[in-house]
């Protein structure tokens, strides 16, 4: 199937479901396929090849809406398709919210932001990176083996459209490189990992380079200690660290804040942050993870400092939150074309601070420095906030030892106040933060 051919179904797929009755429609149709090699023990263990596809579309009659998926893209398949969705709509309760994005709205000016990967590599190349990686873990003295050494490619592509007259066609790419180690000592074992995905293969770390870190990660925890229950000062690791984040983004989601269940829902231009602290979305950053040059209602997008010198400034808003709110729509919407639309960052960073991970432990004296995460709770409401972790406790700027079964609560609203950025941030995602320390947590422990 031609890309002509499937902007070719989209086009008529709305136009068949505005004569069959409806006032409105949007529709995706999205293609995608991957390869990926996993070894073990210095053998192939498997090669898994998988191609898919399918249509989404949503019909809107007055302000009752209705959504529906398959992968069926004959014609009588679609034809099913549009009979149900303008069905389903008709007996939908009404939804004063719903819409689509006007005409004058849509996003005109396209930007090509590289989200392409490479062409699609051998098995037999994969295998190799995956080999390396494997073998790099391996020849750290203390590991046994490798429950996973893999490598990945995938490629997707999107098309999007909608009965306002905007469409437009996005294409992804990627490529992966994971270990998992295993250590022993003394009958006791350990595992940690590391992993890095990108566009192209060439901007990534070397196979041997990151299974050396999964490998060394492992050892390092080996004898892992448990400690006593006290207040003392955390530093998130900034492979974890950006999990904080997320709780933050959650909290300034427009339908959260619309049906007043967010600990953020009174803080608009307030301070939220200690002063320095800015929080960036950008979805026009090139070959970023989230980059887009329209969001998921067609609507022009801009980069943002939703966190301004510790200020909040934004909410995150689609067409219908920010009805609700008597906003305006800020081009957050996720989804849409094919399903309502919900909120959505893009490539959203924690920006760095002045000190790199050492430095933060210098200046918190002592404490535990987090690695893994197990298990968060939050209460949405409040803010309260309770998580299991596994580290290494640090005095002044150096690594005393592993940590592990230990408890850390707070609650987010004062955490994030106290909150202070390191400076090795790492772009290894669509939300990404640097190391964090924040002090005064309680840590439950024996």
């Amino acid at each position: 199937m031609t890309q002509e051919n499937k902007a070719d179904i989209l086009s008529s797929l709305i136009e068949a479901t505005i004569k069959a009755g409806a006032d409105a429609a949007d529709a995706s149709l999205a293609t995608s396929e991957s390869l990926s090699v996993e070894v073990r023990n210095g053998e192939l263990e498997g090669v898994e090849r998988e191609e898919s596809g399918g249509v989404s579309l949503r019909a809107l009659v007055g302000q009752r809406q209705a959504h529906v998926s398959g992968s069926d893209m004959s014609q009588a398949g679609l034809n099913a398709m549009v009979d149900r969705v303008v069905a389903m709509a008709k007996a939908a309760p009404e939804d004063k919210y719903c819409g689509i994005t006007p005409a004058e709205e849509i996003a005109t000016k396209y930007v090509d932001l590289k989200l392409e990967g490479d062409e699609c590599p051998s098995a037999d190349i994969l295998k190799e990176r995956a080999l390396e990686a494997e073998a790099a873990a391996l020849g750290v003295e203390g590991v046994q083996q490798a429950g996973h050494a893999g490598a990945t490619w995938s490629a997707s592509t999107a098309y999007v459209a909608a009965s306002n007259g905007f469409s437009s066609m996005k294409n992804g790419g990627s490529t992966s490189t994971a270990v998992m180690a295993i250590a022993e000592k003394d009958g006791a074992m350990e595992r940690d990992y590391d992993s890095w995905a990108k566009r192209k293969y060439i901007e990534m770390p070397t196979p041997a380079s990151i299974g050396l870190s999964a490998g060394e990660r492992a050892v390092a925890r080996l004898g892992a200690q448990k400690i006593k229950t006290q207040t003392a000062a955390v530093i998130y690791d900034n492979r974890v660290s950006s999990r904080l984040v997320s709780s933050f983004i959650s909290a300034i989601s427009g339908p959260s804040v619309a049906r007043g269940v967010s600990f953020l829902k009174d803080e608009m231009g307030n301070q939220v942050f200690a002063d320095g602290v800015d929080i960036v979305d950008d979805p026009l950053e090139m070959s970023g993870w989230g980059s887009r040059w329209f969001d998921g209602e067609a609507r022009p997008v801009s980069k943002k400092k939703l966190i301004d010198n510790g200020v909040l400034t934004q909410w995150l808003l689609s067409g219908p939150s920010a009805k609700q709110l008597g906003l305006k729509p800020n081009g957050m919407a996720s989804s849409g074309f094919g399903d309502p639309p919900g909120v959505t960052t893009s490539n959203l960073n924690l920006m760095p601070g002045e000190l790199d991970q050492a430095g933060l432990m210098k200046q918190a004296g002592s404490g535990l420095l987090v690695t893994d995460m197990f298990g968060p709770s939050i209460n949405p409401n409040t803010g309260d906030y309770s998580v299991g972790v596994s580290g290494f406790w640090f005095e002044n700027d150096e690594i005393v030892h592993p940590v592990s079964e230990v408890t850390i609560a707070g609650d987010l609203p004062s955490m994030f106040k106290r909150l202070i950025p390191g400076s090795d941030l790492e772009n290894r995602s669509s939300t990404n933060a640097p190391s964090i320390l924040i002090d005064g947590m309680s840590l439950a422990g024996i």
